[in-house]
């Protein structure tokens, strides 16, 4: 198993390229189930996520090509059945339920894995599924949806976290090949929603209001292949912004759409960073000290629970006491106790984090519970004395293309090591 080594005092100075957004391709991935013909989508990160999607699609019947960031998928004949010894490392696989349903009008899917960073139920997706006119079950660990017909109606998407974003996902593609108009309300409004949403576009599709709390879509015969971009990944984009906070002098970030980071941008410049905003890239410099904040996270376009952890890396080195909230994932502070391991200053009271900030940091031993919060402790390491030794990182590879090269790119004494099996 992996893990990587992270040497502390190196300052980062250069330019990074933004990866493809895995939370757009894995979804964009799945809705080329929905058709027949060749589908082509660029910029398709390389990440175990992916890796997972593409075997899922291949096991379905799909004939999947891949070469340099692009993938070709032709779905002529698949079948719709998943199950848990495909799907059981990876929470997103749950996305092709929904153009399994559209298309052949059932699927069989095995109830998902992913990150610990508390309850994500799927009630959501299947309260969508029936106001489809399916029939839904959970059976022995199994999702099953079907129906002999699937029909437009109204429905309410909204949960007691916020919208979800695969649930939204997984409605928008279903509906694209129900009969009438489907109206999803309390949709997700996230960039990635967006651009599936553009691509479902490009195959035929009929939808409005792709970035608003109301998605129309008006069902049509069938969807065509395409081609298609994925947007780049504002995650992975905040979380060298974040990297550049924290241990830089001047970085750039290049292929990112400033629009989709302005609620982190925002951040940062309250924090006190200089941000040189332009149309396809971003350049954070430092300005002395950290400044404390108070942030909440929030659907988007409020700050991104995805960038929690990462955030608190870097307030642990701000001049005062700061409060973070997770109104999203509660129970997402799992790598509260191992920046505490590295002499953070935090105390937990509820779903807030307090972060004292100005301490000194050290490197030891710490254990990534889940994707973001692995990041976390890289970024963390970067300015703690010594050497940090992030294990479990097969989280942070599901996620982040070559973080360790691209950090070693700009300056960071950072490398990969590959334990021994025991004998």
């Amino acid at each position: 198993m992996d893990k990587i080594l992270v040497h502390g005092g190196r300052r980062l100075s250069g330019s990074v390229r933004i990866s493809g957004s895995k939370n757009s391709a894995l979804p964009i991935l799945a809705a080329t189930l929905l058709t027949a013909e060749p589908c082509v989508i660029h910029c398709v990160p390389d990440l175990s996520d992916i890796h997972y999607m593409l075997q899922i699609l291949s096991h379905l019947g799909a004939q999947v090509e891949r070469a340099s960031g692009t993938v070709t998928v032709q779905a002529d004949k698949i079948k719709t059945v998943a199950p848990y010894e495909i799907v059981r490392k990876m929470r997103a696989s749950v996305c092709v339920l929904g153009p399994l349903l559209g298309r052949h009008r059932e699927a069989k899917v095995s109830l998902p894995g992913g990150c610990v960073i508390g309850d994500r139920p799927i009630d959501l997706h299947l309260r969508g599924f029936r106001a489809l006119n399916a029939a839904c079950r959970v059976e022995a660990g199994d999702v099953k949806v079907f129906a002999d017909e699937l029909r437009g109606s109204t429905m309410n998407l909204e949960g007691k976290q916020g919208p979800t974003v695969l649930g939204t996902d997984n409605i928008m593609m279903a509906a694209t090949l129900a009969e009438g108009v489907t109206v999803i309300e309390g949709a997700a409004a996230e960039p990635e929603v967006v651009d599936l949403a553009n691509f479902l576009i490009k195959m035929g599709a009929k939808i409005e209001g792709a970035g608003t709390r109301r998605i129309s879509i008006e069902g049509v015969k069938q969807l065509h292949g395409t081609e298609h971009s994925v947007i780049p990944d504002r995650i992975e984009a905040g979380t060298f912004l974040v990297a550049a906070a924290l241990a830089g002098t001047e970085v750039t970030l290049r292929r990112v759409n400033p629009d989709h980071l302005f609620s982190i941008s925002n951040a940062l410049k309250e924090a006190g960073f200089i941000l040189e905003i332009q149309r396809d890239q971003i350049t954070l410099r430092s300005n002395g000290g950290v400044r404390p904040l108070e942030l909440i996270t929030e659907p988007y376009p409020g700050f991104p629970t995805d960038m929690q952890a990462q955030m608190c890396a870097l307030l642990n080195r701000a001049n005062g006491v700061s409060r973070v909230t997770e109104t999203v994932f509660p129970q997402r502070f799992m790598h509260i106790s191992e920046l505490k391991r590295m002499g953070a200053s935090i105390e937990l009271e509820g779903a807030t984090a307090i972060i004292h900030g100005a301490t000194e940091l050290s490197g030891a031993p710490v254990m990534a519970s889940d994707l973001r919060a692995s990041a976390a402790l890289v970024l963390a390491g970067l300015v703690a004395e010594g050497v940090t030794e992030v294990n479990r990182v097969y989280h942070i590879d599901r996620g982040y293309e070559s973080i360790d090269e691209k950090l070693a790119g700009l300056g960071a004494h950072i490398e990969r090591v590959k334990e021994p099996r025991p004998r």
